[in-house]
């Protein structure tokens, strides 16, 4: 994996972010289900990582999984997120990193059947995203 293009010490990110998107965004956390304020938005926009503020998922490809968390079923860039095997918690499942930053931002599934033209759920916390409205 290559390094981040934005590096920052903990102190540093303790200075950005609050304490819960700390939790998520540093120490790869999760926020509880159904509590974040992207879960159901339906407001066309970018969404941006809460850290470094690159663009990483875009309306057009968010999607009603009604798993808790928001959902995408595709990065706007290829190269916005890195995907990194997790084997924690006795289970295999893919993080999703920011490209830019290397902050935490949730997991993507396959193969679970939602109708969606890659057959994966970026789901990603909330509290990791910034939506930029359309028109902004």
């Amino acid at each position: 994996m290559t390094s981040p293009k934005i590096q920052l010490t903990d102190d540093e990110w303790r200075t950005k972010l609050n304490p819960a998107e700390f939790a998520v965004l540093r120490e790869a956390a999760t926020e509880p289900p159904f509590t974040g304020e992207y879960t159901d938005s339906k407001t066309e926009g970018v969404y941006q990582c809460r850290a470094c503020g690159a663009e990483l998922f875009r309306s057009t490809e968010k999607f009603e999984s009604h798993c808790g968390w928001p959902s995408f079923f595709d990065p706007a860039d290829s190269d916005a997120v890195i995907l990194v095997t997790d084997d924690s918690l006795g289970m295999h499942r893919v993080e999703v990193i920011c490209a830019n930053c290397h902050s935490h931002l949730g997991h993507v599934f396959e193969g679970e059947g939602y109708p969606t033209p890659t057959d994966q759920r970026y789901c990603i916390n909330s509290i990791s995203l910034k939506l930029v409205p359309a028109g902004s």
